[in-house]
């Protein structure tokens, strides 16, 4: 042993050696493939830097860029029957949720929270596709009922981003009654006069866009977004023969009349902001200026104005 071996030699390998780089420092891009950093990601709400093209958030990465000065309060959901069926494929029901819920951070496929968007009041629930796929079970019903039940409590309105692969097959019937029964809760706000905007994200399909997706006052879709009740694949091997380019995609719908606007994520919160102040008959905001939100906590119902008087 000498200094060549003692110092010299791991000298020349520490300097040459590949240095390992920390998990998740990059991703790439599922639409043009390109390697993006995560923070720049993150910082430009899930869109990528190069194409534009919009990647799943979170219901929570949603709210915080969506809420002024990224603050709301969670609304509570009735919990429902855990594992009503008793089901089992490959795994038991009541293990994949486990893993949903270790995976994700959160009790359920729905969150819905109470803020401010630009100064104006509002209730919010958004689907987690990273949950079982966004299905929609009796928690998912829960939640819709539950924020219907809460914007027509506090005279707000009803904001929802939706994100599923249709209904959930572990609640079998159970899951497929959610679809009248989201129906009605929407319904009691049309009666109150209270808006209820839908944003549809990739994707949103199934039982989902059968019914409380698709029923908004005003429908709003990210870029390129998969909206449909079957999907292209399934319509191609029924009717045997190619569709057209694009189908069933945010811009197609636009073009064939069954939106209403496709708006980039980075400008969702003007958009919203512009068209919930218009429809609450209440001033425009001013673009530009984050207020400090006021006190999320319910207010007492007889202190807000009616839309509906006026």
């Amino acid at each position: 042993m000498n200094w060549i071996t003692n110092y010299v030699r791991p000298r020349i390998n520490s300097i040459f050696s590949r240095r390992e780089m920390p998990e998740h420092l990059w991703m790439k891009c599922d639409g043009c493939g390109t390697m993006l950093f995560h923070r720049e990601v993150t910082d430009n709400l899930g869109v990528c830097t190069t194409c534009g093209h919009h990647m799943h958030i979170t219901p929570r990465a949603r709210f915080q860029a969506l809420f002024d000065g990224g603050v709301f309060n969670d609304i509570a959901v009735p919990e429902p029957i855990s594992d009503p069926l008793h089901f089992r494929d490959q795994k038991k029901y009541p293990d994949r949720m486990k893993a949903a819920q270790r995976a994700t951070g959160e009790k359920e496929a729905m969150l819905v929270a109470a803020g401010e968007i630009g100064r104006t009041p509002v209730v919010c629930a958004a689907q987690d596709f990273s949950f079982m796929g966004g299905s929609m079970g009796m928690y998912v019903g829960n939640a819709i009922i539950k924020a219907a039940q809460e914007a027509r409590r506090l005279k707000r309105p009803l904001v929802l981003f939706s994100a599923a692969g249709g209904a959930r097959m572990q609640e079998g019937i159970l899951s497929l009654m959610q679809m009248p029964r989201t129906t009605v809760a929407i319904q009691m706000l049309r009666e109150a006069g209270l808006p209820y905007i839908v944003v549809l994200t990739h994707p949103t399909t199934g039982g989902v866009t059968a019914s409380y997706a698709m029923l908004g006052d005003v429908q709003i879709a990210e870029p390129n977004a998969l909206i449909c009740f079957a999907g292209p694949r399934v319509i191609e091997q029924t009717i045997r023969e190619k569709l057209p380019e694009g189908f069933q995609r945010a811009e197609y719908l636009l073009e064939h009349g069954m939106l209403d606007r496709v708006i980039d994520r980075r400008g969702m919160r003007t958009e919203l902001m512009t068209i919930l102040r218009m429809l609450m008959q209440m001033p425009p905001a001013v673009h530009g200026e984050l207020p400090p939100p006021g006190d999320l906590s319910a207010p007492d119902p007889e202190d807000a104005p009616d839309p509906a008087e006026k």
